[in-house]
């Protein structure tokens, strides 16, 4: 069965999971879940949910009881940004652990003196007889206070581990080891065969409630960059309805509805503006910090801050189909994808808490038949049981992914698939589509000639007037452009009879100029050359200059007379002659690869700075596929970045793929990232974010496994106390939080 046939049968559940400690339950989880018929389930342990494929119709209680049998609470996703809170019961147990612990860790170091004294000191202080049962008095308080914390304080993790009993999991190493210490000091105390653990059971505790505090908290602010992308989405909108202003429910905006926006207020929707002027910021979207100018015509995307003036717009995108929407979607989506790194790490980790209990056995074991005391082997194989830390494993990739995707996000850099940060790194090779891309893909006066003449005495002036007046209310493409040129110079238009045109050649009437009506034809040098007996050498050096660029030229003659040239075509990004010199510096192999005929991609790859021989001409959709199929065949790594839908193909052959966040529906949804900001620097950003995600990965993973191989061999051989142990377990766990945050994406100016 294809992708497309299993998508279009199966819809997405997310659920929000309780209780996750580590990999090992992300595994549990996951095991549970897939082995329903036709599941197929991602756990994020960052996140703390679950994101299930599943046949249309399939029911969410089952998968929620499935969820809670194996030993974790669940409930229905409503709201994205529910998967970046954190129970606030954590709090309440760090405060009366703490509570409880103190004085246990104080009576413990208190009776530690009885240990290290000298018999005959003690014997001596012993003379009334009371020294002795004073130490077990004191014992048996330390157990009572410690009590509550074994069984109401750590009762979530008992519970935990003893549902998964048959897959063991952190919780598994904390219950064990708390329980042993707990047991141990209560026939020590009772027997008088060595001394008590009391503190070693109540510190471990305290510290792994407080260690996941802190972790819930960075990892809190480790989503806080996407949280807040998926807060901005506004809840209510003002409707016109009449000369009525309705506030409604933002689910009541229908496509075609007219919305007020006040100064202040975020931009609800996807749509126009219809009335109005004001300022913009777009910042939260595409990561451009400069506020945009807004008029009547001028395109608004949902979620941008309004930020002075009153606009009406309608609205033309709504719901689920506006690019903020479109935007949480990938991110949320990449989300539940699972790097390649990550599958790795998982693998290991859901065998490393069975190796961890056989080694706190093989410990236990080796100490008490070599002639070692009861309490101190039972002492060494806690050490190892709480110092063992997959949590740590567990944590090294899908919080660093989680920044990087979040504050990517931020930056204008959205991520359909969190595996393309571990391609962009070995990328070193870029293939550019033109239109779009490189060129801002939208037609505009690049060049106007006017060439006077004598007998006509009219200027400059008279010559946009009677242009705009003509072209106002022509629909093509090149004459939109001209109106909007000429709108934006505030030239004015005058009256005109006898209007006409001709599809292909252009449009004539007769226009009110110097108080005289006179003829004014607007079209291709070849129609407007049939009219007029030749072009002046200023026309004739304009129409050349236009063919060599390949962009449109339309001449305006005036009275049989032609007096102007304007050119007209698609312009080259203001900073992609920077940005190409940039990948350069990178060592990139850079491409051009466009429809256009060779003369027009030959002087935009001149511009940016494209070498000749790496430009492809007159491309068709299957021949930028086989050009990235041959850069491929001789072992290059290929980043495509493209807008339109003739790139699809290309973008989803590619080892990498960049869309433009202009760019059509298509193009987005075929490529791994897009880039929202109007730059080609986002696109190097891009690159160097996935360097330092990946970078990060490293460093947390590296740690993690330096940590347990260090650490378990001294807690076996007895070097370190258990309850040091419990306290390096949490903050293993938190140093991998906090190294993850520091994960920026650092825009190329």
């Amino acid at each position: 069965m294809s992708t497309s046939q299993i998508v279009s049968t199966s819809e997405q559940i997310d659920l929000k999971l309780e209780g996750m400690t580590c990999s090992a339950c992300v595994a549990a989880i996951e095991r549970s879940l897939n082995g329903l018929e036709g599941i197929s389930a991602t756990v994020n342990f960052a996140t703390e949910s679950a994101h299930i494929l599943a046949p249309k119709g399939y029911k969410a209680s089952v998968l929620i009881e499935v969820v809670k049998k194996t030993g974790y609470g669940a409930t229905l996703l409503a709201d994205e940004t529910e998967s970046f809170s954190r129970s606030r019961r954590m709090g309440w147990r760090v405060f009366f652990a703490a509570i409880l612990a103190i004085p246990v860790i104080v009576i413990s170091m208190s009776m530690s003196v009885h240990h290290y004294l000298e018999p005959k000191i003690i014997n001596a202080l012993d003379y009334f007889g009371i020294v002795h049962p004073l130490y077990s008095a004191t014992g048996w308080l330390s157990i009572a206070i410690t009590t509550p914390i074994i069984f109401i304080i750590a009762y979530p993790i008992h519970k935990t581990a003893l549902r998964n009993i048959a897959h063991p999991t952190m919780d598994t190493l904390i219950s064990l080891g708390s329980l042993s210490a707990f047991s141990w000091s209560i026939y020590a105390n009772a027997t008088g065969a060595g001394d008590i653990y009391t503190e070693v059971a109540a510190a471990v505790i305290l510290f792994i409630v407080l260690g996941r505090y802190l972790e819930s908290k960075a990892k809190r602010r480790a989503g806080s960059a996407l949280a807040n992308l998926l807060a901005i989405n506004t809840k209510e909108v003002t409707i016109l309805r009449g000369n009525e202003e309705v506030v409604a429910p933002i689910q009541s905006l229908e496509v075609g509805d007219h919305c007020i926006v006040k100064p202040g207020d975020r931009i609800p929707t996807d749509g126009i503006v219809i009335s109005g002027e004001s300022s913009v910021d777009n910042s939260l979207i595409s990561g451009e910090s400069l506020p945009i100018d807004v008029k009547s015509g001028s395109l608004v995307v949902g979620g941008a801050i309004n930020l002075n003036g009153r606009l009406v717009i309608q609205a033309q995108r709504v719901g689920r189909d506006t690019e903020l929407s479109r935007i949480t979607t990938m991110v949320l989506t990449a989300q539940t994808e699972k790097a390649p790194i990550q599958k790795t790490v998982d693998r290991i980790s859901a065998i490393f808490v069975p190796i961890v209990l056989l080694i706190a056995i093989g410990t236990f074991a080796v100490w008490y038949f070599t002639d070692h005391s009861l309490q101190i082997s039972i002492a060494a194989a806690v050490a190892v049981l709480v110092i063992a830390c997959p949590c740590a494993l567990g944590l090294a990739t899908p919080v660093a992914l989680l920044v990087a995707t979040g504050r990517g996000a931020q930056n204008g850099i959205v991520l359909r698939k969190t595996s393309s940060l571990e391609v962009a790194r070995t990328i070193n090779t870029v293939v550019f589509d033109k239109t779009g891309t490189l060129t801002l893909g939208e037609m505009q006066v690049t060049d106007l000639t006017f060439a006077a003449n004598p007998a006509l005495k009219i200027s400059l002036s008279d010559l946009l007037i009677a242009t705009h007046t003509v072209e106002a209310d022509n629909t093509h493409p090149v004459a939109r452009a001209i109106t909007q040129y000429l709108i934006g110079q505030g030239v004015a238009k005058s009256s005109l009879t006898d209007y006409s045109q001709t599809s292909g050649q252009g449009v004539a009437a007769r226009v009110n100029i110097l108080g005289s009506e006179l003829p004014v034809l607007i079209g291709t040098p070849a129609s407007i050359l049939k009219a007029t007996f030749s072009f002046p050498k200023p026309l004739q050096e304009a129409i050349s200059r236009a063919e060599l660029n390949g962009h449109s030229i339309s001449v305006v003659a005036i009275d049989g007379v032609a007096l102007a040239a304007i050119e007209v075509g698609d312009t080259i990004k203001p900073d992609a002659s920077r940005s190409i010199a940039a990948l350069n510096d990178a060592s990139m192999e850079l491409w051009l690869i466009t429809g256009d005929h060779r003369s027009a991609a030959l002087e935009i790859a001149n511009q940016v700075g494209i070498s000749p021989d790496r430009v492809i001409s007159e491309a068709s959709p299957a021949d930028k596929v086989l050009l990235i199929k041959k850069l491929r065949g001789e072992g290059k790594k290929v980043l495509m970045l493209g807008d339109g839908i003739n790139d699809a193909a290309a973008l989803v052959e590619s080892d990498l793929s960049m869309a433009m966040g202009t760019g059509t529906d298509t193009a987005i949804s075929s490529a791994d990232i897009t880039l929202l900001r109007p730059t080609l620097f986002a696109a190097l950003d891009a690159i160097n974010l996935s360097k330092r995600t990946l970078g990060t990965i490293r460093g947390n993973l590296l740690w993690a496994f330096a940590y347990n191989v260090v650490g378990i061999p001294i807690a076996a051989l007895g070097l370190l106390d258990p309850m040091y142990a419990g306290a390096a377990m949490a903050g293993s766990s938190l140093f991998v939080v906090l190294n993850s945050l520091r994960i920026k994406v650092r825009q190329t100016q």
